[in-house]
């Protein structure tokens, strides 16, 4: 921007190359020479940044603390952090498991859990909802640090993992986490309406992306927004999953698309040649091109006549 207040770039965790950090430091100095009031501060453990951590004196490198001690004992060194008295325990059982220290029993064993509690919450999608998804995540993290002080605290937090994340879901009445998570997502694609709806043949579709358990989560958007004919979710490997209740047979359109088949309500098929993106917006290109590939052709499936 062109006001000229001062500013931190603070990159953690990462490991830059030496054409990296020769990059980003020429760039500052161009900045600060025109002006400007940059400060550049990189606080990484991976020891193959070494040289740079010697040639630049923002590069600071410690192989001994995890990244997330590194930048809380740094914040709370230079800033008034006040924070929660949950946070220090917290750090230190990041950095036991991170750094696998198993010596340091309790920390490790609970950051064992932590982990866990972390790659298997996989109800929500970072690509197509990347807030929620960060937002369910970091919850959990926080309702965990509830049960650090508890007797076996690892044992205690790994028989609450079921119960912690059906209390993200609820809203009002109890459900299976299938039901409650499902209610939860299809509320988010609802959200997501306008800029993920496909059409063929005058049919309207729902396009998501590596959202899975397309026959609960499928049908659950359908019979809310009856407005659709059908659903297609793509996984990263570029597998179609199409769902419809009665209003076209996706069948065909998975047929027509991919020479896949299936059932008028539930089919599947595979593009071939897909690539695995991180951006939804060129999942859906890849779509479109298949859509107006095959509406330019006759195929079985007749246009949709308006009612």
């Amino acid at each position: 921007s062109n006001d000229n207040k001062s500013a931190t770039i603070l990159i953690t965790d990462l490991n830059l190359t030496a054409d990296e950090s020769r990059w980003l430091n020429t760039e500052v100095i161009k900045m600060n020479e025109n002006k400007k009031d940059i400060t550049l501060l990189l606080l990484d453990h991976h020891g193959t940044g070494e040289d740079s951590a010697q040639k630049y004196e923002w590069y600071f490198l410690d192989t001994q603390r995890c990244a997330t001690k590194i930048t809380y004992d740094y914040a709370r060194e230079h800033f008034e952090l006040n924070e929660p008295v949950w946070m220090d325990k917290f750090v230190n059982i990041v950095n036991a498991v991170d750094l696998w220290k198993m010596q340091d029993r309790e920390n490790f064993e609970y950051g064992k859990v932590c982990m866990r509690l972390i790659s298997e919450a996989r109800e929500l999608n970072k690509i197509m909802f990347p807030n929620a998804d960060n937002n369910y995540k970091i919850s959990l993290l926080h309702e965990a640090t509830k049960y650090i002080d508890k007797t076996d605290a690892p044992i205690v937090l790994d028989d609450s993992i079921h119960m912690l994340k059906k209390s993200f879901f609820k809203i009002d009445e109890n459900d299976t986490i299938d039901n409650l998570s499902t209610k939860f997502i299809v509320s988010l694609l609802g959200e997501a309406r306008r800029d993920k709806t496909i059409y063929y043949k005058g049919y309207r579709g729902f396009l998501s992306y590596g959202v899975g358990n397309t026959s609960i989560v499928g049908n659950g958007f359908l019979l809310t927004y009856p407005e659709y004919d059908f659903i297609v979710d793509v996984s990263y490997r570029g597998t179609l999953s199409l769902r419809a209740n009665n209003g076209v047979n996706v069948a065909i359109i998975s047929k027509e698309w991919t020479g896949g088949g299936g059932h008028p309500n539930a089919a599947g098929g595979r593009i071939v040649g897909f690539k695995e993106q991180y951006r939804y917006d060129l999942v859906k290109q890849q779509i479109e091109k298949i859509i107006n590939e095959k509406e330019a052709t006759a195929g079985e499936l007749e246009y949709k006549k308006e009612a």
